[in-house]
């Protein structure tokens, strides 16, 4: 039979405060009469006698958080508090010995987390039950170890305002800020290979990432599939072909963080796709971006530059040396010369690809900004089982995104996913979703086009800035992409740059992107600035244009 009697209520009796209380000692061990109770933040005084209980109850857990301690065997904790005047019940990490006195280790503990600055005046600290419950104590011995740092000055406790660090007299010194490596901001930046920062589809794109993590599946969440999310494979192969020309199917694509990234997994590595041991050397095109022949050194490939003319690259040399079974191009848009490679030269080196049993790296950076005439389409369409695609969102919508795909030769899929290991490890699966969302929903065409216009605008204000007030100077590689070469006089360039840097106008000499092993009789090296058009929001460019054409040499 259930029992279904209850205690007969008891009548509460009150204390001087008003506090409900039922029946308990006279006194609590381990506290001073006459010391000031820490105010837990729930209660209705700043102080209470000794032996009162709060008024109020605790907040429900979730509410005000919980302290959190460390257990007695966790290591030192190097955790920083909650910052100043932090919400009650704010996280603190503290670390208190296996043995001895609970409370004087408590105290010892808050004096030196107070102490050492870890815990800045104005701190709030956690109610003194959260805390008792976090660190296994009792409720009396966290709350007397409150009061008695009230007393000593450590700590303050105010009406309605709970437990805070004091303010002390003698503050703890601050820790002298590490001086910043980077050079400051330029007062006119023209930069290339950086898109416009402000024009980012803000808007848009929050709207795609609302509808694709409405529909995205619970896995999505999980570890990540280091092929990428399916969504964005599918819609990629749909877009690459339709705008690109390339030829290709979601199974052949591979998600990366960008195109170094893409170069790390072929030739970096114990399990690179192609290594330098086995792969020999790497031709390459005569001007590139240092940063990666860089990191092809750094992975040990060697690489040997070919050279330049009004048509791009002239692979025909790559029959001439027996070694080189890898080629790496910008056909598009040959960077930073500007101009695409040659149709004829173009089927030639496909067709030396096939003969040689080789592949062609097709660095497509900027294949969506051409201005003059359609854009010419990827070289993968050629073969693709001889050449791979390397495409990123860096210059269309921003670096900042780190989202870039391989289209890969059906062979090397799996050699770059093994290259990748068993999960994703840099691009997220979130970041990935809403890309797939914003160009199936045809935000990202519209994004392009407003900016293919935004940036021949920028173009032709440059041409025009310079056909006005430096006529003298050539400029080339303004059918597409995001920067223009300024050709200068022989033995100007570095004086240039000087006088550009004095006027804070930061761009780069066109000798940074030159090979180091690129022979003179081969390709004479020329004086030039690159000037990147896209970089500065729009009320700051017309500023840049001006320090531009009042650093030009005049005419001979």
């Amino acid at each position: 039979m259930t029992d279904t009697s209850v205690d007969p209520p008891r009548t509460p009796r009150r204390s001087t405060a008003g506090a409900a209380e039922g029946p308990r000692p006279a006194a609590r061990r381990g506290h001073r009469p006459g010391t000031t109770r820490p105010d837990d933040g729930n209660s209705t005084a700043a102080t209470r006698p000794a032996g009162t209980r709060p008024t109020t109850a605790r907040p429900a857990e979730g509410a005000t958080g919980a302290a959190h301690a460390a257990p007695p065997a966790a290591e030192p904790s190097v955790a920083g508090a909650a910052g100043a005047a932090g919400p009650a019940g704010a996280d603190l990490h503290l670390d208190l010995p296996a043995t001895g006195s609970r409370r004087s280790a408590l105290m010892d503990a808050l004096r030196e987390a107070i102490r050492s600055g870890r815990l800045a005046p104005g701190t709030r600290l956690p109610p003194y039950r959260a805390l008792a419950a976090d660190l296994g104590i009792a409720r009396n011995t966290a709350a007397d170890a409150y009061a008695e740092l009230v007393a000593e000055g450590w700590l303050t406790a105010r009406q309605g305002s709970g437990t805070t660090v004091a303010e002390r007299a003698e503050p703890v010194p601050p820790t002298r800020a590490r001086r910043s490596s980077r050079p400051p901001r330029p007062a006119h930046d023209l930069r290339q290979g950086q898109p416009d920062a402000a024009a980012f589809p803000r808007t848009a794109w929050l709207a795609a990432g609302r509808r694709a993590l409405t529909a995205a599946p619970n896995e999505a969440f999980g570890p990540g599939d280091p092929q990428g999310r399916r969504e964005l494979r599918e819609v990629l192969a749909d877009y690459l072909a339709r705008a690109r020309g390339v030829r290709t199917d979601p199974d052949r694509i591979v998600v990366c963080s960008g195109f170094a990234h893409a170069l790390r997994l072929l030739f970096d590595g114990p399990r690179a796709v192609l290594p330098a041991r086995t792969a020999g050397p790497l031709a390459v095109e005569g001007y590139g971006l240092a940063f990666h022949r860089g990191l092809l050194a750094a992975a040990g490939a060697t690489t040997r530059p070919l050279p330049l003319d009004e048509h791009g690259a002239r692979v025909g040399g790559l029959a001439e040396d027996p070694e080189i079974r890898t080629v790496l191009l910008t056909p598009a848009h040959q960077f930073p010369t500007g101009g695409p490679l040659h149709p004829g030269r173009r089927a030639a080196v496909v067709d030396w690809a096939r003969g040689r049993g080789g592949l062609v790296l097709e660095d497509d950076y900027d294949g969506e900004f051409r201005y003059d005439r359609q854009p010419v389409g990827a070289l993968q369409g050629l073969d693709p089982e001889r050449v791979v695609y390397l495409g990123t969102a860096s210059k269309s919508l921003s670096p900042a995104l780190r989202l870039g795909w391989m289209v890969l030769p059906d062979h090397l899929v799996d050699q770059v996913l093994a290259a990748k290991g068993e999960r994703e490890a840099w691009a997220s699966a979130l970041d990935q979703l809403t890309l797939a969302e914003f160009i199936d929903s045809g935000g990202y065409d519209r994004h392009v086009r407003r900016m293919r216009r935004r940036y021949r605008d920028r173009r032709d204000r440059l041409v025009g800035a310079l056909a006005e007030h430096a006529p003298h100077i050539e400029v080339t590689g303004i059918a597409a992409g995001l920067h223009a070469v300024l050709r200068l006089a022989p033995g100007t360039e570095r004086s240039v740059l000087k006088a550009a840097a004095y006027r804070g106008l930061v761009l780069d000499g066109l000798a940074d992107y030159r090979h180091p092993l690129l022979a003179a009789e081969a390709m004479p090296a020329t004086d030039g600035l690159v000037v990147g058009y896209a970089t500065p929001p729009d009320h700051a460019y017309p500023a840049a244009l001006e320090a531009l054409c009042a650093i030009l040499p005049p005419p001979l």
